[in-house]
């Protein structure tokens, strides 16, 4: 083949945010913005038609080094805020593994490929768990930590101590808002923050336990398709997410205009800017007065398909 086209969808975590840290189950959907990687062989490493210096893009850097491959011109087209906390740097290498992959002639390899875009997250940013990159690659939904049937496995993944279980989750199509605050708010303090707070402050430790406890109620809602369940445990994990002292100003804004046009809202990722997301039938209003309050609004729908080659 001359030229390869794959896209991968970005993300949200829905449910689990912090907990997870701490062994407790996480939820994560994929969505239908998605992140377009045209690759073909070069006699230069190009991106968008300009010749580039491989240094600069850890996340290819990692992943071409695996193939042992010759340069190759890429072309990025991405309908993923950078970082909003929606997965755009996973989508990327989700889709440029493949990509790889299928430019050599190997058939998609769903388990590798997110394994090996994983590596190449933690290559360029030294930390993360797969949560990402295995959404991104499975599509749909995707678990950490929960307790599975055979049949919902996908796969492990473990970096250094750590071995993380993956499980699929059927995902219902669902119309979400999500706002971003524009404000990027870096994960490691405000992990930090929390691990703190649970340290020296009982009660803390009881919030965690309690996130992780709703977010196994929110999967069975999702499996159900009950939205109004869904929303309702939403918006108190959003409480919950709030005493642990991550959420903010301008996500509470948003919120709360959010909520009274939605089944329920709450903030997504480590918190401290980045995106809220609401789940709701009335997107238009949901997205006007989350405009309307400062925030950036994308309308999105879930139960989307993961990695896959675009065929002209």
């Amino acid at each position: 083949m001359n030229d390869i086209t794959v896209s991968a969808p970005s993300k949200f975590v829905i449910l689990g945010e912090h907990a997870v840290v701490y062994g407790k189950p996480a939820i994560a959907l994929a969505i239908d913005r998605r992140f377009t990687v045209r690759v073909r062989r070069s006699n230069e490493f190009r991106i968008n038609n300009e010749a580039s210096d491989i240094r600069t893009s850890p996340h290819m850097r990692y992943i071409i080094g695996q193939h042992n491959m010759i340069p190759v011109s890429v072309n990025l087209d991405s309908k993923v805020p950078a970082g909003s906390g929606l997965g755009s740097s996973a989508a990327l290498s989700v889709a440029f593994s493949a990509a790889l992959r299928a430019l050599n002639g190997f058939r998609l390899n769903p388990e590798s490929i997110a394994k090996e875009a994983y590596e190449a997250e933690y290559y360029a940013q030294g930390r993360g768990s797969p949560m990402d990159t295995s959404v991104s690659t499975h599509g749909h939904g995707i678990a950490l930590n929960v307790p599975n049937s055979k049949e919902n496995h996908l796969w492990n993944i473990s970096k250094n101590d750590k071995t993380w279980d993956i499980s699929k989750i059927e995902v219902p199509k669902m119309t979400f808002v999500i706002g971003y605050t524009g404000i990027r708010a870096p994960t490691g303090p405000l992990v930090e923050k929390v691990r703190k707070y649970k340290d020296r402050n009982k009660f803390a430790s009881d919030i965690v336990d309690e996130i992780g406890n709703i977010t196994l109620e929110g999967m069975d809602k999702i499996r159900k398709n009950d939205v109004e369940g869904l929303g309702k445990i939403m918006t108190y994990d959003h409480k919950l997410l709030s005493i642990l002292g991550v959420s903010c100003n301008e996500l509470n804004k948003l919120v709360d205009a959010s909520l009274p046009y939605s089944y329920g809202a709450k903030l997504t990722g480590s918190g401290g800017g980045g995106c809220m997301v609401a789940l709701t039938d009335k997107p238009k209003i949901v997205s006007d007065v989350i405009a309307s309050r400062g925030g950036i609004p994308y309308i999105v729908s879930t139960g989307v398909d993961g990695v896959k080659i675009e065929y002209n």
